[in-house]
């Protein structure tokens, strides 16, 4: 897949225009929005807080398809985009002795193959999902990944205070900041340096637009790079998109955190 165009970037998904014109050219997905605005509506309603409202979220989602939960369509495409994340990261160095926090673990789309690389112990999973992680126990399982030792841990928030100061060498959250509004990517980029080890890096991808920022439902935000680099800025951290990203076949943007 090629880099994703600007007029895409640019694109105003929670505007009417944009929802008319979106359903005009796609009428047999219009019953499936309706679903979703509609279950949007009922868990807004119920949990004002965001990780509340999520977490309600991902277990509609995991009841009916673990795979889709973490935005597989098919088991095909949950295979291949695990792939594409782990291939990414030994690319830029993963070691078996690195200690890895992934963030937004989910049902180990990438996780179980970073188990399997990295040392026994090293690796952290953790989710604001019980039901997801649940599924995780289960990838564990059929990949005989036991002995690896992984820790899979439900969160509450992105303090990640139960975490040991300057641990981990690679941090790691794909598809979280996607589903995040802005306080909960500050509180994560407040506490992330803590954890982060001095010569560490935190990769995160998020859904990048050149216009106006906006969120379509409670579920998924869009963000200029410029507000993510200088959010995590503020909070004493270097941050860069990540070009080589661009030219892989999925449809959001990586940022690369480190220590300045």
């Amino acid at each position: 897949m090629p880099e994703i165009s600007a007029p895409r970037q640019s694109r105003n998904r929670s505007r009417l225009a944009h929802k008319v014109s979106y359903a005009v050219r796609h009428p047999r997905r219009i019953p499936a929005h309706v679903r979703r605005a509609a279950r949007d509506a009922w868990l807004r309603a119920r949990h004002r807080d965001h990780i509340a409202y999520y977490r309600a979220v991902m277990a509609s989602d995991t009841a009916r398809s673990p795979e889709g939960a973490v935005g597989s369509a098919t088991r095909e495409r949950w295979m291949a985009l695990g792939q594409m994340q782990f291939d990414y990261l030994t690319e830029h160095g993963l070691k078996p002795q690195d200690r890895m926090l992934e963030i937004g673990c989910g049902n180990l789309r990438a996780g179980w193959r970073f188990i399997d690389h990295l040392e026994p112990g090293n690796y952290y999973g953790i989710d604001i999902s019980p039901d997801i992680l649940l599924e995780a126990q289960r990838t564990l399982v059929r990949r005989n990944l036991q002995d690896k030792l992984p820790h899979l841990t439900l969160a509450t928030d992105l303090t990640l205070d139960f975490l040991p100061s300057g641990w981990f060498s690679v941090v790691h959250a794909h598809s979280v900041f996607s589903h995040s509004p802005p306080d909960v990517i500050d509180q994560c980029l407040a506490h992330v340096g803590r954890v982060l080890a001095p010569d560490g890096f935190f990769d995160f991808t998020f859904d990048r637009t050149e216009g106006a920022e906006h969120h379509v439902l409670r579920e998924d935000f869009y963000y200029r790079t410029e507000t993510l680099v200088a959010m995590a800025e503020r909070h004493g951290l270097a941050a860069r998109l990540m070009e080589d990203w661009e030219r892989k076949p999925h449809g959001q943007s990586k940022i690369r955190v480190t220590h300045p």
